[in-house]
């Protein structure tokens, strides 16, 4: 089995911070990441970057971490038991991007590394990572180059490796309390270690260096249309769901609080502006109808021509 290597891992990951900034940047045309540094207490820290008010992106995050303790938080010990009592570092890469206009979707992204040890005994260390996509009015050419540049990163991996990640995908992002999906999904995977640590890492680095090419063709091909203001309301409607989702079923934002991570960081995932509606219901044969009628539940959308 290849050896692990922190050092090698974090590198990857501050250069990958940099290099999405950079196209995210590219993208919007004016908005600039501005950095916030920080330090955990217990150990570690990170560097936050936001970019508020650009061009295309309303309000936007891509943050940097590695903490690490004498011990690992609830909310990971739940999921692993066999972490309990051990030493951890834990280090990522994240991101949420909220744009300004509605036909544009929110995006979301995060590759990290997990290691606990404990003396005497060899350590536990797992990959996880993925993206998924938000889309607030349905275009399903956006939503097919999305999952065609999931598919493609992974072939490389498996044929397997696409359909077993797009589910998990589409089973987490899941909010059980309104009985649908976040969005249209992508990837997403946890725990990944069986093929040891090169093998693992080459596939973490490949969903990470993937988010840009699935994300900036949606930009440019929406950034310039025309939008209403029923439009824009209905964005900051389902925004709502976005803030549900991660304050009540996200692994990730637990697991931040609970580490003792800096909670403006955590919280950067949050849009600017959101609202909430009584028993919204869309008006029969719209496109907001549309999105809650085949855009809100898994597809298998690289099979698909017409919705």
């Amino acid at each position: 089995m290849s050896k692990v290597n922190l050092e090698t891992v974090k590198a990857f990951l501050l250069q990958l911070q940099d290099d999405i900034c950079q196209g995210l940047e590219q993208a919007d045309g004016s908005g600039k990441f501005v950095e916030d540094s920080w330090e955990r207490a217990e150990g570690g820290g990170g560097r936050t970057r936001v970019l508020k008010g650009g061009t295309v992106i309303e309000q936007g995050g891509v943050n940097y971490s590695h903490v690490f303790g004498a011990s690992m938080p609830a909310s990971a010990t739940a999921h692993r038991p066999e972490l309990a009592g051990r030493s951890f570092h834990a280090c990522g890469v994240s991101l949420v991007i909220h744009p300004k206009n509605p036909h544009i979707p929110t995006s979301h992204a995060n590759v990290r590394f997990f290691i606990a040890e404990k003396e005497g005994e060899a350590p536990i260390w797992w990959f996880g990572g993925g993206f998924d996509l938000t889309p607030f009015y349905p275009h399903l050419e956006d939503v097919k180059h999305w999952h065609q540049v999931a598919k493609d990163l992974c072939s490389p991996f498996g044929d397997e490796v696409y359909p077993k990640y797009k589910k998990w995908c589409d089973d987490y992002f899941y909010l059980k309390h309104r009985d649908e999906t976040r969005g249209v999904g992508g990837l997403f995977f946890d725990d990944l270690n069986e093929e040891g640590f090169d093998k693992s890492f080459a596939f973490m680095k490949a969903v990470g260096e993937g988010f840009l090419p699935a994300y900036t063709p949606i930009i440019s091909r929406r950034k310039d249309m025309p939008v209403s203001e029923q439009e824009r309301e209905f964005q900051l409607y389902r925004r709502g769901r976005y803030v549900e989702f991660n304050l009540v079923w996200d692994r990730g934002t637990l697991f931040g609080l609970q580490s003792g991570g800096r909670t403006e960081s955590i919280l950067m995932s949050m849009p600017p502006l959101a609202r909430w509606e009584y028993d919204f219901t869309p008006e029969a044969g719209s496109n907001e109808a549309k999105l809650y009628e085949h855009f809100l539940k898994p597809q298998d959308w690289l099979n698909i021509d017409v919705l």
